[in-house]
Parts: C-alpha cells; sequence; structure tokens
C-alpha cells in the first residue's frame, strides 16, 4: 500500500522556549526526521519521553478529526501537543486522508457519543457489534469500537491503547492491527509500552531515548528486554 503518512520532521531547532514542556523533553530535541516506510509504526519510550505528546501533536499536524471532550476544556496534554505540533512538518499523499485519534483514557466519553448516535440511528451499531458500546466493560468496548473503526481506510494514531486492556485482549488487539495491515487498508502510528502490540510482524519502531529518537528492532527495545529477563528470572528483580 502506499502510506498516507510518510515522514515527520521534528524541528526542536525552532523551539521557543526549553524551559517548559513539551519543549524542554530531550529526545524531541534539534531537528529530526523520521521516515515511515510500513503500515505500522510504534513510538516506544519511557514516561516522560514525550511519545504521547508526539503521537497527538502527530494527528494534529495532519489535520485528522480529535474528539474535542465537549465536557471540560482542553486539558496540559492536549494543549502541549498543539503547541508542539506548530514545530511539525509532515509529508503526506496526496488527496483526502480520513483517520483519528485513539486514546483509551477519553474512550468512555467518546463511546457514550457513540451510543447516543446509535439510539437515534440503530443501524450504526453494525459496526461496534451490534450492542451499545458502554454495555460492555471497558476493553470489550475497546476492541469493539477498534474492529469497527478500522474496517476503513485510513490513518490511524493510537495513544497507548493497551493501558485498559488484559494482556488477552492485547493479543486480540494485535490480531485487529495484523489483519488489517495485511488488508493494506489502513496505516497506524502507535504509541505504546506494550511488548504484545510491539510483536506486530513487518512494523518498524522508534525509540525515543536523551540522545534523540532512533529506529531500533523488536529484541532491541527495554520493553521486550525487562518482560524476557523478568519472566526467565523473576527473583532477581525482588528484593
Amino acid at each position: 500500500m502506499s502510506l498516507w503518512l510518510q515522514s515527520v520532521e521534528i524541528r526542536g531547532d525552532e523551539f521557543p522556549d526549553r524551559t517548559r514542556y513539551p519543549f524542554n523533553v530531550a529526545p524531541l530535541q534539534g531537528r529530526q526526521r523520521l521516515e515511515l516506510t510500513r503500515s505500522a509504526t510504534f513510538l516506544v519510550g519511557e514516561n516522560g519521553s514525550g511519545k504521547s505528546t508526539l503521537i497527538q501533536a502527530m494527528a494534529r499536524r495532519c489535520g485528522l478529526h480529535l474528539w474535542g471532550q465537549p465536557r471540560r476544556r482542553l486539558g496540559s496534554d492536549e494543549l502541549s501537543a498543539a503547541a508542539l505540533s506548530w514545530h511539525l512538518r509532515v509529508t503526506m499523499a496526496e488527496g483526502n486522508i480520513t483517520g483519528g485519534l485513539f486514546s483509551a483514557e477519553t474512550f468512555r466519553e467518546w463511546a457514550e457519543f457513540l451510543d447516543d448516535v446509535t439510539r437515534l440511528d440503530p443501524g450504526q451499531a453494525k459496526y461496534y457489534g451490534g450492542a451499545d458500546l458502554t454495555a460492555k466493560s471497558h476493553g470489550e468496548g475497546i476492541l469493539a469500537y477498534l474492529v469497527g473503526r478500522y474496517s476503513f481506510p485510513g490513518l490511524y494514531f493510537l495513544d497507548e491503547p493497551e493501558s485498559a486492556l488484559s494482556p488477552a485482549s492485547q493479543l486480540e488487539l494485535l490480531k485487529i492491527l495484523a489483519n488489517h495491515r495485511v488488508s493494506g487498508q489502513a496505516q497506524f502510528v502507535i504509541a505504546t509500552h506494550s511488548p504484545i502490540l510491539l510483536a506486530l510482524p513487518e512494523s518498524q519502531i522508534f525509540h525515543l531515548a536523551d540522545s534523540g529518537i532512533q529506529e531500533t528492532e523488536y529484541e532491541a527495545t527495554d520493553h521486550f528486554r525487562l518482560y524476557r529477563d523478568f519472566l526467565v528470572d523473576r527473583h532477581r528483580f525482588l528484593p
């Protein structure tokens, strides 16, 4: 498939104020260009490395619809992402591009909105398993939503989708991503801590480190190594 999002340039050398977030985040400094060559791209890094803010800023820069959460004002994360987006440049395919940003943190309000729409137009429920999303558990609702949403071609950003999913549900999400990747319908950019999701075949991984953002391999990620070492000999990690 041809990729909707082909590259992202972070112009850290133009940051206006390096004393406040997100402009003081070490991995974002300097001018860096990320070349997206696969239909699924992961961003990994420690808490505070800026991956969630970066992925939200990328979605904004691509001009995709973001759930506005009308019940409250924009939080600090959204404001930080909006500020960072002004210092990103993206290379995209020509033509109209659909898609959006998914965050487990805001899913509940979005699910309530979709259920309201379904009550007015019951036919919409077929896209999400035939039942109200809010009638399911949080994890079940997320999986039902993602199965329906990603059946449409588009550019999709996911911000730590595993945060509300059990390991078994993460495996289900991995299968969803793999099926849509094979079909060539969707492109995914995902910020995650999950070594299960990172195992998606034929994907690329960018590691946000203090020295900058570097492409890496699955087995070289801290996430893979830590989980592997813990499961092999958990006692060495305990006091």
